[in-house]
């Protein structure tokens, strides 16, 4: 179900002559796709450093990066993180759900790579199709989960923070300076990361504050812009409209093609012809080589691309001298970031292992999944994906083809 507010304005004559007026170029009518590239940039050909859960950027990397943007944010805190920058921090998920941001562990640490075959998509494109690429890609599938801040419900949607944070915004602006209640709503509804984003889209304008020590982003003033009120209108009302259309051959958000609001979005902005395009992978075939650890000690696995994740599942409790009475799942990231999960066959909540082949794991070498077993003993394991071989007709089944240390004792370990 897509939630918005059941009041959402319909798109009147004053809407649809702002769209019709409204031109998009590199500068406008945010700084969004300047500040986009800068990221691009700024990670380049070699990559950066990032973090190890959420493979958030480098705390060393934060300052430097934003003195490059557009309006650089003067923050007077002692250590600031990625989410005390909410730009960068709204960026930094753009660039993971468009895809063009990959994260690689195969290094001693995980860094961030640009995706070249993608980025070559993104530089073929004007700048009306970057700019409703990204806007799709942030009001649709900007999971906070994949920046580490995921709480479920209407907070995993864009959009509809969007629509209801427009509800408390009135003509004249919201105070936010010296409103200790709007300071601290702002962190949560819409998040200051969305704050953000509706800033660098150009659909709400803030006026800041000055910068006080130890207290991060000062905001002033918040006001709607008219094109934010015009593109809320038009793409909630499309949305409640066609999202069951748009969900039926999807599992969730995070799968959905690039272009699904262009029907929407075209009559009043007819440049936006072309879209991001994923290479096709499809199935790979070949012997896949994972390297499954707990603590210091790990197995090398080969398994068939036929093969399913539940046979790497006993494949794994095998080389760890496990035993099969327990509830598993395995977590990985799709090619947005977004997690998915493939569980034990007796789970109805996702998709049973069973269903889902090596070959079709959208992983790349030094790619990384969490296997889980026992859910109250919680057994971790890390699985990465360290090659993919040419098919060997003389592996038909997971074969343990190298190992370090003891196995822990399953019970009482």
């Amino acid at each position: 179900m897509f939630y918005l507010p059941s009041d959402t304005p319909q798109l009147s004559p004053v809407h649809r002559q702002t769209l019709a007026k409204q031109k998009i170029d590199q500068d406008s009518p945010g700084t969004i796709l300047q500040d986009f590239h800068t990221l691009i940039d700024f990670v380049g050909e070699k990559g950066v450093e990032v973090s190890g859960q959420y493979h958030l950027l480098n705390l060393k990397l934060l300052a430097p990066l934003n003195a490059r943007m557009t309006h650089p944010l003067e923050l007077r805190l002692k250590r600031p993180q990625l989410k005390s920058y909410p730009h960068l921090n709204g960026l930094y998920l753009l660039l993971r759900t468009t895809g063009l941001g990959q994260i690689y562990t195969m290094t001693k640490k995980p860094r961030l790579f640009i995706d070249q075959e993608l980025l070559s998509s993104w530089l073929n494109l004007n700048p009306t199709e970057r700019y409703f690429t990204l806007l799709e890609t942030w009001a649709l599938r900007g999971q906070e989960a994949i920046i580490g801040q995921g709480r479920g419900g209407l907070r995993d949607f864009p959009l509809a923070n969007w629509g209801y944070f427009f509800q408390r915004v009135p003509a004249e602006g919201l105070p936010v300076a010296g409103n200790s209640e709007a300071e601290h709503t702002l962190r949560y509804w819409p998040g200051l990361h969305n704050l953000a984003m509706l800033e660098l889209f150009g659909l709400a304008t803030i006026k800041p504050a000055p910068p006080v020590e130890g207290q991060g982003w000062q905001i002033e003033r918040v006001f709607r812009t008219p094109l934010g009120d015009a593109l809320l209108a038009l793409l909630g009302n499309y949305l409640r409209d066609h999202f069951d259309e748009i969900l039926s051959e999807m599992d969730d958000l995070s799968e959905i093609p690039f272009g699904v609001l262009q029907p929407a979005v075209q009559p009043y902005f007819p440049e936006w012809q072309n879209n991001l395009t994923f290479p096709d992978v499809g199935f790979r075939e070949g012997i896949y080589i994972f390297k499954v650890g707990w603590s210091d000690v790990w197995r090398k696995i080969a398994i068939p691309a036929n093969l399913s994740l539940d046979d790497l599942s006993s494949a794994i409790l095998n080389a760890f001298r496990f035993d099969y009475d327990h509830l598993y799942q395995f977590t990985y990231p799709n090619r947005f970031g977004a997690y998915k999960r493939a569980v034990h066959p007796y789970m109805d909540d996702y998709t049973p292992a069973t269903e889902v082949r090596i070959g079709e794991l959208p992983l790349k070498p030094g790619g990384r999944m969490i296997y889980l077993y026992d859910f109250g003993d919680n057994w971790e394991f890390g699985v990465t994906l360290e090659r993919i071989d040419p098919p060997d007709p003389k592996i038909s089944k997971p074969t343990v083809v190298e190992k370090q240390g003891r196995a822990p004792k399953q019970y009482g370990w």
